[in-house]
């Protein structure tokens, strides 16, 4: 579908009635990537969408097709843009970037000196996040705040995140830093110039995890693959 068809706002109030629909998403599409994000309930989406703190992306006719909502942490020094989903029919339509864009737009405007952050798994969130001025980093940079990290528990990659003691897992890390970043078309341009690279080694960094993991569980951990993944 063409997006002059598709409204991608602010959610409102009235929004909560898609929250279950949101919510069972991406339970959906967690699953079929093989990885998690943290789990959410239609409660809890509910209270983003009234507390003005998500963006939603709907059909002129009312039919739901994607959602991101803001998270702050670390006494609101970190925010993240979290939960970002999109219909399966709606996808590949470039509507992700519009709401990326929505929601980072509104989370300077609630946040202004707080640092944005995010985690991903896929080159396409990266793509969208370094035409917006995000940086990847080592997880040191990110927030300190226990209840953030609490969140990646519903993750199946959880146990290979504490097993590096929180100092790296299958995600890569991205930020930006509102008093200290490069221009969005200095990223974007980064970004494109080693996009190739960026593929390759998270397709690297998976295969080492994985293995490393494994090996440590049947107790034949070698300290080469945490020098190497420990940033």
């Amino acid at each position: 579908m063409e997006q002059s068809n598709i409204i991608v706002r602010v959610a409102i109030p009235s929004d909560v009635i898609y929250a279950s629909t949101i919510t069972d998403e991406m339970a959906s599409s967690a699953q079929a990537r093989g990885t998690g994000i943290a789990k959410r309930s239609p409660e809890y989406i509910s209270q983003k969408i009234t507390e003005g703190k998500a963006v939603i992306a709907v059909t002129k006719e009312g039919k739901w097709v994607g959602f991101c909502y803001i998270e702050a942490w670390g006494h609101e020094k970190f925010v993240a843009n979290s939960g970002l989903i999109v219909a399966p029919e709606f996808r590949k339509s470039g509507i992700a970037k519009n709401i990326k864009g929505r929601i980072f737009q509104l989370s300077r405007k609630k946040y202004p000196e707080a640092k944005i952050f995010g985690l991903t798994t896929g080159l396409a969130v990266m793509k969208i996040n370094s035409d917006l001025g995000y940086e990847p980093v080592t997880y040191s940079e990110l927030t300190d705040d226990e209840n953030f990290w609490a969140g990646c528990k519903s993750c199946v990659n959880y146990d290979i995140l504490m097993s590096k003691n929180r100092k790296n897992c299958l995600c890569t890390a991205m930020l930006y830093d509102p008093k200290d970043h490069p221009e969005p078309a200095e990223t974007a341009s980064e970004f494109r110039k080693k996009a190739k690279v960026y593929e390759r080694f998270m397709r690297l960094k998976k295969a080492k995890l994985i293995r490393y993991w494994k090996k440590k569980k049947e107790g034949h951990f070698k300290s080469l693959f945490s020098i190497f993944f420990n940033f």
